[in-house]
């Protein structure tokens, strides 16, 4: 299982003791035990399983025949889906079927030939999904942003399961949460520190949501940037420097925009960056980002 909780804070220290209050009341039990004083039983470690080696890492690694014998072993405790029907009947051209062992020692010695060299072209196949999923309509490009409203719901696409699996485990519904990621002012173009940007929110148009929102700032291996004052995201909690006409301007960049204007500052790196904007429980009814009524400003490059 799999459960992660978000609770808001408000940054202040006061408030942290409240968030870690609220969590210490959080317990994972079986159902059975709800309501009921309940121990766990100790668990082991199986000592063949990788502890160290990332995850995706070590498929990654794994040969045809590999993989699927262990897809094979999966499918016995996940069964698939009637609508896995079509899938299921090419599979059995190799040798996998539901509630069986794949053994490639078992195929054709053409088969298992060709079965060698498709672990690197499939992996390769899986992340272009990232631009192709564009034209199917599982990603959205707006101003150098690039989103989802279809987390979570992939049906038959295996294609688009797959991607969300190697690039983050585990994805919310978008009614949950829209994650939007900006590489560059355009899909040509890089951040980069050596040049400063600016996002700019009109008056009140601050990302439309029930809960709350961030953006986040990344460096190119996609970890937090350590800068001198500490700030590695803005969010609604930050109390903004408002401009005349109540729009807010918040200024990308490596070097600090002057003290008058870093309220409003998100320090980036020296070199390549990305920013992530986090939209929890995006509002349903207009504006709204979740059938399109609500632009996410453009990231504009300034002198």
């Amino acid at each position: 299982m799999w459960l992660l909780g978000r609770i808001y804070s408000t940054g202040t220290p006061e408030d942290y003791k409240a968030v870690h209050a609220l969590q210490d009341q959080m317990v994972a039990v079986p159902l059975s035990a709800y309501g009921k004083s309940y121990t766990p039983a100790s668990g082991t470690i199986d000592p063949s399983v990788d502890m160290k080696t990332a995850t995706r890492a070590q498929v990654h690694a794994m040969d045809a025949a590999s993989f699927f014998k262990l897809f094979a072993q999966l499918l016995k405790t996940n069964p698939p889906s009637a609508e896995d029907a079509p899938m299921l009947a090419t599979l059995a051209k190799i040798g996998i079927v539901p509630g069986q062992d794949f053994d490639a020692l078992k195929l054709d010695p053409t088969v298992a030939k060709g079965l060698e060299d498709v672990p690197k072209p499939a992996q390769d196949t899986i992340m272009a999904w990232m631009k192709e999923g564009v034209s199917a309509g599982d990603w959205k490009l707006s101003d150098g942003w690039i989103y989802s409203t279809k987390m979570g719901l992939y049906g038959t696409n295996y294609r688009w399961r797959a991607l969300i699996a190697s690039i983050a485990i585990g994805a919310n519904l978008a009614e949950d949460a829209v994650y939007p990621l900006s590489y560059g002012p355009d899909m040509l173009t890089t951040y980069s520190g050596a040049h400063k940007y600016v996002m700019h929110f009109n008056g009140g148009d601050f990302p439309p949501v029930e809960g709350f929102w961030s953006l986040t700032m990344y460096n190119e291996q996609q970890f937090l940037v350590p800068n001198a004052i500490n700030r590695y995201t803005v969010s609604q909690r930050n109390q903004f420097k408002t401009n005349a006409d109540g729009s807010v301007d918040v200024y990308i960049q490596n070097q600090s925009p002057g003290e008058d204007k870093e309220l409003n500052w998100l320090p980036a790196p020296k070199d390549k960056f990305m920013l992530t904007l986090r939209m929890y429980w995006p509002k349903e009814k207009s504006p709204s980002i979740l059938n399109g009524t609500w632009k996410i400003p453009p990231i504009r490059e300034v002198n």
